[in-house]
């Protein structure tokens, strides 16, 4: 099981990327600002199915951090070997345009960095074997 984790601060705040390789399939989680969460679930199975689970945020919202979360799902997905789970949860007090636009930049280096380590780690968990009926 192998874990690696990616930061990227711009704005006055940062985000981290941390992801945990789970035999063929990853997870990955996305926090920072001030107050780190888990605002969003985003899963993607091997086969092309994306699903969504926004949780609930205040006066009746849900959280948006998927658009992060789904920015970084389109550029690791030409590596990815089996399933992946991405939650996502960034909130900075007070936030300001500059910093909503400075997220999507730093979700993208930090993307970017994922897509490396996945294009140079060779995944050498050997498929499951199941009992013959």
């Amino acid at each position: 099981m192998e874990q690696r984790e990616f930061s990227v601060t711009l704005a006055d705040y940062t985000i981290t990327l941390t992801a945990l390789q789970l035999g063929r399939d990853l997870f990955v989680s996305i926090t920072g600002g001030d107050v780190p969460h888990i605002g969003t679930l985003t899963s993607y199975a091997k086969e092309g199915v994306l699903s969504l689970q926004q949780f609930p945020s205040h006066s009746g919202r849900v959280h948006k951090d998927n658009v992060l979360a789904e920015r970084v799902l389109t550029t690791i997905k030409p590596y990815l070997q089996g399933n992946c789970v991405l939650t996502a949860g960034v909130h900075v007090d007070g936030i300001t345009k500059e910093q909503i636009q400075a997220s999507f930049t730093m979700v993208d280096q930090l993307a970017e960095k994922l897509a490396q380590w996945l294009k140079t780690e060779q995944i050498m968990t050997p498929l499951p074997q199941y009992k013959k009926s």
